[in-house]
């Protein structure tokens, strides 16, 4: 790719919409504003091709059937002339011949067929755009290790004559190379976590679960001791576990799991799989998508979408389900209410063996307590007792609340046979069915060392 080219990027896109009928191109106008991107319009192949010769295009959208210049004439024109403009065809008619010759000509990116569906055509070029750029920005990197890869060449034929007064300049040349390659192994990666954003537009702010989910599988990628390349994939799918839903309504995608309709659970229960399709095409993250798939499976096999059982789950999509139901828990997308961090990884704990993974449970509760810098978690002198196995010399580590959010009893509180009693009088008045209570045993009471 061109150094011309190299700032498109700062722009906004440009996409080319060719049809020769004018009330399409109309209607595809109207569809298209307020897009990221500008759209032109071309009634003929010609004169799309005069555009092109003109003004830097991204994504070129052609009708299949037009007079003079079929669409894929046109693309396969536009392959020859500008290669890295992606091509999509669109069209009304059954028409193999025409589709083959697009894809082996035109070296078409997808077609579409008419009539079209208004969200699935939006959401189409706006995957076409970002294969077009992390395509551009794979391009830029190759360039930029060849042109690196040409210089280091030339510097070896020489380096007997220039050995003594090269030697420093080698190095950093050297070290320019090494971080080409692992900005080219990256750039996939970072990536996922703008696409992410995409998701993150559509859920109201206390919602908004991927940056946390990112977050908190690094974290586990360092508890777990996991490799560069399972941290990569991990990461990857952190950030577009839930691009499935981008389809939802604004009402169920806002729906906590436990309430969504029977007449909506089939739609909730594909969007695993929504994803995966949405992200096969990119071969880089055929890894990732394997753990999107499966990121709702369940360790005893009720799970979505193909009721895997134990260990049949992929490794990284058991992670990937801890660390999404412990944040969904707490913003409330798991169950009507939003849970505190303890209250979701006693969630967790309960649900070992059933949804969980629970040779996992031990170091993900590890990696919640680094994730939330929160030493109680990962203290195992702790217990989380009901009101009823409260003993008196039990000491608080937690501050106890009401339901209405009134503190009862401060951290640190040392109980004894009254505050039991009291606590058992207003949990029965609050006809709740019990509390959770974090507590340090006693020394007299405690288990002795083994």
């Amino acid at each position: 790719m061109d150094e011309s080219a190299s700032g498109s990027q700062e722009q906004r896109p440009t996409v080319l919409l060719v049809d020769d009928e004018e009330s399409i191109l109309s209607s595809l106008r109207r569809l298209l504003r307020g897009q990221p991107y500008d759209v032109v319009l071309a009634t003929s192949g010609e004169q799309a091709l005069a555009i092109m010769a003109e003004k830097n295009v991204d994504l070129i959208v052609s009708d299949g059937r037009m007079s003079n210049m079929d669409g894929a004439t046109l693309l396969a024109n536009v392959y020859k002339l500008y290669p890295h403009t992606t091509r999509v065809l669109l069209t009304g008619y059954v028409d193999l011949d025409n589709i083959i010759k697009a894809i082996n000509e035109g070296q078409i990116h997808r077609y579409i067929a008419k009539p079209w569906n208004d969200d699935e055509l939006v959401l189409t070029l706006r995957q076409c755009l970002a294969f077009h750029f992390s395509e551009f920005e794979r391009q830029r990197l190759e360039s930029l290790t060849q042109r690196q890869n040409d210089e280091l060449k030339s510097l070896n034929a020489t380096l007997e004559k220039r050995v003594l007064a090269r030697t420093s300049e080698l190095q950093q040349t050297a070290d320019m190379l090494d971080l080409a390659y692992e900005e080219l192994k990256h750039s996939y990666a970072t990536g996922t976590e703008v696409f992410s954003l995409l998701v993150n537009q559509r859920l109201h702010q206390d919602k908004q679960t991927n940056r946390q989910v990112i977050d908190l599988m690094n974290v586990c990628g360092d508890q777990f001791s996991l490799d560069e390349v399972t941290r990569r994939d991990l990461s990857m799918a952190a950030a577009l576990y839930n691009i499935g839903k981008l389809g939802w309504s604004d009402a169920l995608i806002n729906t906590p799991a436990d309430q969504v309709t029977h007449a909506d659970k089939d739609t909730y229960r594909s969007y695993p799989q929504q994803g995966e399709s949405l992200l096969m095409t990119l071969e880089p993250m055929q890894d990732a998508t394997k753990l999107i798939l499966h990121h709702q499976e369940r360790w005893d096999g009720s799970g979505f979408p193909e009721r895997l059982k134990g260990e049949a789950i992929p490794y990284g999509a058991r992670l990937l389900k801890l660390a999404v139901d412990f944040i969904e828990l707490q913003c409330g997308l798991v169950l009507e209410r939003h849970m505190s961090s303890d209250e979701a990884l006693l969630f967790i704990r309960k649900y070992a063996g059933k949804l969980y993974d629970p040779e996992l449970i031990a170091g993900f509760a590890s990696a919640c307590a680094a994730y939330l810098n929160d030493a109680v978690l990962n203290d195992p002198s702790v217990k989380v007792v009901t009101t009823r196995e409260l003993i008196p010399g039990m000491t608080l580590v937690r501050n106890l609340n009401a339901d209405s959010g009134m503190l009862l009893l401060n951290a640190g509180k040392v109980v004894n046979a009254v505050l039991i009693e009291k606590l058992l009088v207003f949990e029965a008045m609050e006809n709740k069915s019990r509390y959770n209570i974090f507590v340090r045993l006693p020394e007299s009471l405690a288990p002795a060392a083994t």
